[in-house]
This record gives structure tokens, C-alpha cells and sequence, in this order.
């Protein structure tokens, strides 16, 4: 990696954080801020075209004076204070302008401010011509509005949400949008550069280029492409954003989730299954576990998808598990190829492939998938060299749960298998100190239930592993029902919810307590329930729910003669050719095609097992700068806001620090995350937060609920191909010691050992207690009348004076306590006393004896 101790790269933080849009007849006025409103840029938008949409922006910053002037003469109708714009839509009646109008702190990641949407505004930009309005154009604005941008949104104005924490930290190797890494050459290595004996460091600010497959209104900011600042793109990605913190002793450390939703071949659960032909699968997650001390972050990163080959489920038929059929053979496996490539391209080696589906069944169902993926494994591997070839292992959750099986034992062993070899990333203030290589893929037959609860282990062996990197805990395990695990429970819930929500329109089902069998029986109706509601959902809400991601993604464009062709996006049987464009552009004889066997660019090849987009980083632009405290790099600035007044539900601390009630006992005599203990969690059901803040824990299902039968009774390998575990890989990093160095005993430090009182000392402070309730006045207390005649016998025994002379107050009202005369003359003679010493002689003989009347040195 290109990282250097001398160099650091700072992300360019966006100087349009605010929107004023002003409106007239004839024009709309954009006018954006930094958020210290101290640099202002406009856009014009004209009105008058009817089907066009004419952008102009002024390439100078103004000063606030020169905005008054301009809204003092443009006399607007309408004003809209925002926080960003989406971006344009055009269906067939002109342009409507998406603006966030409501935004809400969710998560901070160091001093990067993350938003989820919480509400957006569309207004129509091109005047309505005077010919009779389309008849389809309300129908797609209903559409397009079914797509709730007040949920699960979220946005950055400096960090790119798009990439992972690993290639955010990575230093740039290529400079332009345009660059193409395998002929363009790249840029000098960082750690040959030093600074000059007047500079302490070399500061470079750079922009970054998001990866376009999480950014979800790519297609709505096309329209903005050809405006000249940069800034006023906003991207937003849709998934599922939580932070919570681990109380170490009173020492914060953060825990963030962070869920990308892919917009490629993106839509519902029986409608989006498989892949496409470019290797997309449906219901593609990639989830960020990112854990912060301080400047110290740890992060790990796995992903969940369906199976990458082209299969489908027919819903023509009204049955709860309509039955499997493969639509198209791969004999060489071209579509998983293309799906295995890419994550070769951005994560590195190994590709380790957690395949959850059943593999032995009476009538065949889901092993149907099982054997289509085990073969394309098998036949992609033997062109891969032996350290870099993909790891399959196969576990059949459904079959293990029932029984006496220990599912989460299983999977604990498998995750620390998958840690082992992909390692994560680890940032330690100044640089970076170990990489992730690799990436698991978690997988069942509809990548909710099953994948969650994996997902789930995976990310709790990787949190014993980042808290033992960042010098918390060692040895790295965590067990079951500390705080610790709880609260890492309570976000991949809600995390697997969020997702269940936007794939299968309805929560999870098994949940990770089903599976640890600790869920109440009470909890078989709301698994019913739910299941009910994902059933009516998928078969009549799906089919509406799909043509409006269709519509928002820009997969399907409105057309003008839609009435007349019988094409609107209602009418067509199938949205196959949206998503599956033509597979291969025949060439001329000139040129040969690659060989199927040459799956792998050589680029990627040449990289491994590291990860090529992270050594290949891509920048739109680099800039150095004098100092890190330009305001284009400022993160301190932007994150400090003292002139904002904040309500408390809106702020960060105060929203993770609530979260933390939800699993922290409210008595314990252990105050350590670590150690297990008794959590009473409602059972009673409550529905998810779906503004990606972390919600109560909802309802989990019983073992008997439900579960995945027709598995044969015999055992099973937990792996078709096992895969090495690599002890020495990576260089063992230093992990400081929480005994030894953070929190050294009491003994050690103020020579006293803590221990338990003994008998005759917690009797005294029984006594002690007893007499504290029987001096309280009756009046504030609510007794029985039977020992009110006690309470009054024990006043008139023990007395007890007040210390002072205040009295006792109620908040009704407060009685000011009364001053004798004497004390308001010392105190006037006090007040009077500058004066005097100023007005007279200072070594005059009335001088010193005024100072010693206050006062008195005692010998």
C-alpha cells in the first residue's frame, strides 16, 4: 500500500453542506453553503423550456452580501431550506428536483459525520406546456415516490460511504476519472517522499471517486454531471447504518455497522433471484464492521449475495416454497466467473464462499443450488493458482439446529477459520499496520434468515479479534450474554431486519436466538406472523415494489408514445432485458476474445492476494496544501459547531448512549463487557427502526417454528473443501495489555485492597440506613396509615439539626434563607472595599486596618 508516516491524505470535505432554493416564474435559484455559511456558489435553472432542462452555474464563490443582493432582486414566490439535492427526474412531462429537506446524525466515523435522510422534496422545474397533461405522468410520480427516501438513506459530506475503511486510509496511485490502470502509469511510491526540514509532514487533499454500484442516485445526478463544482453531488447509498460503543471501564469504544445495498440487479425476493449475465447478484450486501478508539480503527468486512448462477423460483402458483428450477446452464461457469472476478478485484484472495443451503434432501429443493454451486467452484479453481483459489464450505444450518446440534459453536470454529485467513484492517493513528486479504461470502437460498445469524458469528469472532488488536482484550473471545455481545447482537438484529425489510417485506424470522435456542415460546405467533406478511408481500406487493426500483435506478427510462406502443413499464411481461443486456459484442476476426480458462485480468492476478482496487487507488483530484487546518480539509472545524444549537435526540452521543440502555443490566457487581451475565430482553414484539438507527430487539422465533424440513438425519462434512488455516500469514502486531498498562489494581496505586465489609461493618451500615428512612419526613413519603403513628414515635426519638440554614425546599418553591443584619453589613463593606482602596492612601494606617478587619492571619 502506498501510505507513508511523512505523507497524509485528507478526504476534501464538500463546501455545499446547505440549499436555498429560491423560486420565480422564469428561473430556480440554488444557492449552496459550507456550513459555517461563509462560502456561497449558485446555480440558475431555467424554467421556460418545457422538456429541457438548462443548468447554469456561476464559477465564482460569493460573500454573503453579494447573496442578499441577489435575493433582494429576484423577488422569488417560494423559498425551501435544504441539505443536499438528489439530483433530477424527468418521466414525460419535464424535470422535477429532488432537495433532502430533514437530515438526523446517525454515526461518526473519526470526525466524519454521517446523515440518514429524513425527508425530501420534489418540485417541478419545467413549466407545464399549454397542451392536455400525459396520462401516465401521475401514475410514474406515484411510482417513483414508492421508494421511501426517508428510510434507510444515508450520506457523508466527507467520507465516502461507497468504500470500505481500508481503501478510504489507502494512498492514491492513479489521478483522473479517466485513467486506466492497466496501460497508464501510476504515480511515485509515497514513502520516497520526505519533508522539508521547515515542514513537520507533506498534507494532500484529494476527491475521491465512489463506487458507483452502492451509489443509488447515480441515475438522478446525470442530469448535474456537466456542472463545473463537484460538491454539488451528493450521493447517497441505501442499506443499513447503526453505531453503538463498548463502556471499557468507563473508556468509549465505538462500534459501527455499516451495510451497502448493490444496485445492480437489484429488487425483491422472488423476483430477483441468481445473477445477470455481467455477474450481479441479487440481493448483494456488503457489510463494514468498523470499531474506533480514538485515531484507532479496526475494521473487517464481509458481504452476503445470492447463489451467482441463473435460477429462479415460479410465484404463478400460490405455495409457501415454490419450487427451484435452474433457467440457464453454465457448463463453464462464465456467470460465477464474472461475479468470483470482481471480488478478487476488490477484496483480494481468499474468496471464502459460506454456502448455508441444504445439501441432502428427500425431494430436492434447495440442494438443486448446493450442487450448481459446488460444481462451478470445483471448475473455476483449477485455473487459479493453490494459495489463491476460492474456499467453499458448506454448512446446513437448518438441518443442525434441530436436534441437539450447537449451531453457533459450529459456526464460531468456521469464523475463526475465515479470520484467520483473511485477517482485517488495522489503522493505528499515523498508519496503517495490517490489510484485509480476502472476504467471506455468506449465502442461503434468500440471504436473510439463515445469513444473518452467520453473518452474525462472523462478526462476533471479529470483534474479539479488533478489541484484541486495539489492546482491549486478549485472548480474543467473547462470550455469550456479556454486554459486549448483546449490544453486537442488538445491531446485526436490526441489521438483518432492515435488509429482510427492503428484499422480503417483512422482519427476520429465525432469528440468532432461534438458533441459539434461547428464544421464547411466546414468540411462535409473531414468527407466524411474520411470515404471513412476507408471504403477502411477495405475491402481491413484490410486482410494484420491483417497477418502482426499476424506475428509480434509471434500469427503465418513460417515453412519450408509451400509451401508444403498449410499452409502459405496467404492461411489459418481464423486466429480464432491463437487467440483462447482451451478453457478449461479437468482434472481428482481429480480435481474439480472452479465453474462458484466463478468467482473471492479469492485473488482479499480478496483485494477489491483495486487493487491486486498494494498491491501484483512484482519485478524481490531488491537491496539496500548506497545512492541515485549510478549511477544505478542516475535519475539526466541520465536526465542532459551536454556534449550532443541537437538540439532544439529534445528537450522536446522546443517541448511542440510549441505544446502550437497551441491554446494560441496570444491577450488576461486574462492571466488565466481557463477562457473561443475565439479560432480561423484552420479548415483546416491535418493529424495526427503518431510518438505519438501531431499534429494540424484536421478537425471536422458537426452534420448532417453522424450520427448514425434509433434511435427511445422517451427519454430514461441515466442509466439501477445507480450507488451511494460516497461523503466521501476517506479522503478529504488539497488543498492549488493559492489566498491565491501562488499569493498574488499587493496591498498586493507593496501597488498599478492595475487598468485601465484613460482618460486623455491614451491620453498622444497615443501622445507619435504617435511621436515614426513619428521619425522613412522612409528608414526602407514601406510607399506610397502620404506621404513620410509628413514624412519628421515631421523629420525636432521633432529631437531627440541619447543617445549614437553608431550608427544605420542594420545586413548587423555594424559600430564601434569612440573612441578619450584621453579615448584609460585612458583606456591603466588602463590596464597598475597591473603592475605598482606590480613593485612599495605600500604606495610610485606615487602609490596613480596614484590610485586617477581613483579614485575621492566625500565628
Amino acid at each position: 500500500m502506498n501510505t507513508s508516516k511523512a505523507v497524509t491524505f485528507n478526504p476534501i470535505i464538500s463546501s455545499i453542506q446547505k440549499v436555498a432554493l429560491y423560486e420565480t416564474k422564469t428561473k430556480l435559484f440554488l444557492i449552496g453553503s459550507n456550513n459555517q455559511e461563509t462560502r456561497f456558489r449558485i446555480l440558475e435553472i431555467d424554467r421556460t423550456s418545457t422538456n429541457e432542462l438548462k443548468i447554469y452555474e456561476n464559477p465564482n464563490e460569493l460573500e454573503s452580501r453579494d447573496i442578499r443582493k441577489l435575493i433582494n432582486s429576484i423577488g422569488y414566490t417560494k423559498f425551501i431550506s435544504a441539505y443536499g439535492v438528489l439530483g433530477f427526474v424527468k418521466f414525460l412531462e419535464g424535470y422535477y428536483l429532488i432537495l433532502v429537506t430533514k437530515r438526523t446524525r446517525c454515526a461518526v466515523i473519526g470526525m466524519h459525520l454521517i446523515y440518514t435522510i429524513k425527508d425530501t422534496v420534489m418540485i417541478k422545474v419545467n413549466e407545464s406546456s399549454t397542451k392536455q397533461p400525459h396520462p401516465y405522468e401521475q401514475r410514474y410520480i406515484k411510482m417513483f415516490s414508492n421508494i421511501d427516501m426517508r428510510s434507510n438513506f444515508y450520506f457523508c459530506y466527507s467520507y465516502d460511504l461507497t468504500r470500505s475503511l481500508q481503501y478510504n486510509l489507502s494512498g492514491p496511485k492513479f489521478v483522473g476519472p479517466e485513467i486506466d490502470i492497466n496501460v497508464d502509469e501510476p504515480l511515485s511510491d509515497w514513502k520516497n517522499m520526505k519533508p522539508t526540514e521547515l515542514d513537520t509532514g507533506v498534507e494532500f487533499a484529494f476527491r475521491s471517486i465512489s463506487r458507483k454500484r452502492f451509489v443509488w442516485n447515480n441515475f438522478l445526478l446525470r442530469p448535474m454531471q456537466h456542472i463545473l463544482h463537484r460538491d454539488w453531488l451528493l450521493e447517497i447509498i441505501h442499506g443499513f447504518i447503526s453505531q453503538s460503543n463498548i463502556n471499557i471501564f468507563g473508556r468509549s469504544v465505538y462500534v459501527c455497522l455499516i451495510a451497502r445495498r448493490s444496485t445492480r440487479f437489484a429488487g425483491t425476493r422472488f423476483l430477483k433471484r441468481g445473477a445477470n449475465h455481467k455477474g450481479d447478484v441479487a440481493n448483494e450486501v456488503e457489510t463494514e464492521q468498523i470499531v474506533m478508539d480514538g485515531k484507532k480503527m479496526c475494521s473487517f468486512v464481509q458481504m452476503r449475495g445470492s447463489i451467482p448462477s441463473h435460477w429462479s423460483q415460479d410465484i404463478s402458483k400460490m405455495v409457501p416454497k415454490p419450487p427451484i428450477s435452474l433457467d440457464l446452464g453454465d457448463p463453464y461457469a462464465e456467470t460465477s466467473a464474472k461475479h468470483i472476478e470482481r471480488l478478487l478485484f476488490h477484496y483480494g484472495a481468499p474468496v471464502i464462499i459460506l454456502n448455508l443451503v441444504k445439501k441432502r434432501e428427500k425431494r430436492k429443493h434447495e440442494s438443486i443450488l448446493t450442487e450448481e454451486m459446488l460444481a462451478s467452484v470445483k471448475y473455476l479453481n483449477q485455473f487459479l493458482p493453490s494459495p489463491h483459489r476460492i474456499k467453499y464450505i458448506h454448512f446446513d444450518m437448518a438441518r443442525k439446529s434441530r436436534g441437539d446440534g450447537n449451531v453457533m459453536n459450529s459456526l464460531a470454529a468456521i469464523a475463526e477459520n475465515v479470520i484467520q485467513q483473511t485477517g482485517m484492517f488495522l489503522y493505528d493513528g499515523d498508519e496503517s499496520q495490517m490489510y484485509q486479504t480476502g472476504i467471506v461470502r455468506v449465502n442461503c437460498v434468500d440471504c436473510l434468515d439463515r445469513t444473518n445469524t452467520a453473518q452474525f458469528a462472523i462478526g462476533k469472532c471479529g470483534l474479539g479479534h479488533q478489541l484484541c488488536k486495539l489492546g482491549f482484550l486478549d485472548p480474543p473471545k467473547l462470550e455469550f450474554d456479556s454486554d459486549c455481545v448483546t449490544m453486537l447482537e442488538t445491531l446485526y438484529e436490526d441489521h438483518g431486519d432492515t435488509l429482510a425489510l427492503q428484499y422480503g417485506g417483512s422482519q427476520l424470522v429465525h432469528r440468532i436466538k432461534t438458533y441459539r435456542k434461547t428464544a421464547a415460546w411466546t414468540s411462535q405467533g409473531n414468527d407466524i406472523m411474520q411470515t404471513l406478511s412476507r408471504y403477502y408481500s411477495n405475491t402481491f406487493s413484490d410486482t410494484e415494489k420491483q417497477h418502482s426500483i426499476n424506475l428509480f435506478l434509471g434500469y427503465y427510462v418513460p417515453h412519450e408514445n408509451d400509451s401508444k406502443q403498449n410499452s409502459a413499464i405496467w404492461e411489459l411481461p418481464s423486466d429480464y432485458y432491463m437487467h440483462n443486456l447482451q451478453r457478449r459484442k461479437y468482434q472481428n476476426n482481429s480480435h481474439q476474445e480472452t479465453p474462458l480458462t484466463e478468467w482473471v485480468r492479469p492485473i488482479v492476478m499480478r496483485n494477489l492476494p491483495y486487493s487491486t482496487s486498494d494498491n491501484n487507488k483512484i482519485v478524481a483530484e490531488l491537491i496539496r496544501v500548506h497545512s492541515k487546518h485549510v478549511e477544505m480539509i478542516d475535519s475539526y472545524s466541520n465536526y465542532h459547531l459551536p454556534h449550532k444549537l443541537t437538540a439532544f435526540e439529534e445528537h450522536i452521543a446522546y443517541q448511542i448512549s440510549y441505544l446502550a440502555r437497551n441491554f446494560v443490566r441496570t444491577f450488576r457487581t461486574n462492571f466488565s463487557p466481557f463477562e457473561p451475565g443475565k439479560h432480561d430482553r423484552s420479548t415483546s414484539s416491535k418493529n424495526p427502526s427503518l431510518t438505519g438507527q438501531s431499534s429494540t430487539s424484536s421478537t425471536t422465533s422458537s426452534t420448532s417454528s417453522s424450520m427448514e424440513e425434509d433434511s435427511t438425519s445422517d451427519e454430514e462434512l461441515v466442509t466439501d473443501i477445507k480450507a488451511p488455516s494460516f497461523s503466521g500469514k501476517r506479522e503478529p502486531i504488539i497488543a498492549h495489555s488493559l492489566k498491565k498498562t491501562l488499569l493498574p489494581s488499587t493496591f498498586e496505586v493507593y496501597g488498599i485492597e478492595i475487598r468485601k465489609p465484613d460482618k460486623k461493618n455491614f451491620g453498622l451500615y444497615k443501622k445507619y440506613v435504617q435511621m436515614s428512612k426513619q428521619s425522613i419526613s412522612p409528608d414526602n413519603l407514601q406510607i399506610r396509615s397502620s404506621q404513620l403513628a410509628e413514624e412519628k414515635k421515631t421523629q420525636q426519638i432521633i432529631n437531627l439539626t440541619p447543617l445549614t440554614i437553608f431550608r427544605k425546599d420542594s420545586y413548587e418553591s423555594v424559600e430564601p434563607p434569612i440573612v441578619p443584619l450584621k453579615s448584609t453589613e460585612i458583606y456591603q463593606k466588602y463590596v464597598d472595599s475597591p473603592n475605598v482602596l482606590f480613593n485612599m492612601d495605600i500604606t495610610s494606617h485606615k487602609v490596613c486596618d480596614m484590610i485586617t478587619n477581613y483579614v485575621k492571619f492566625i500565628k
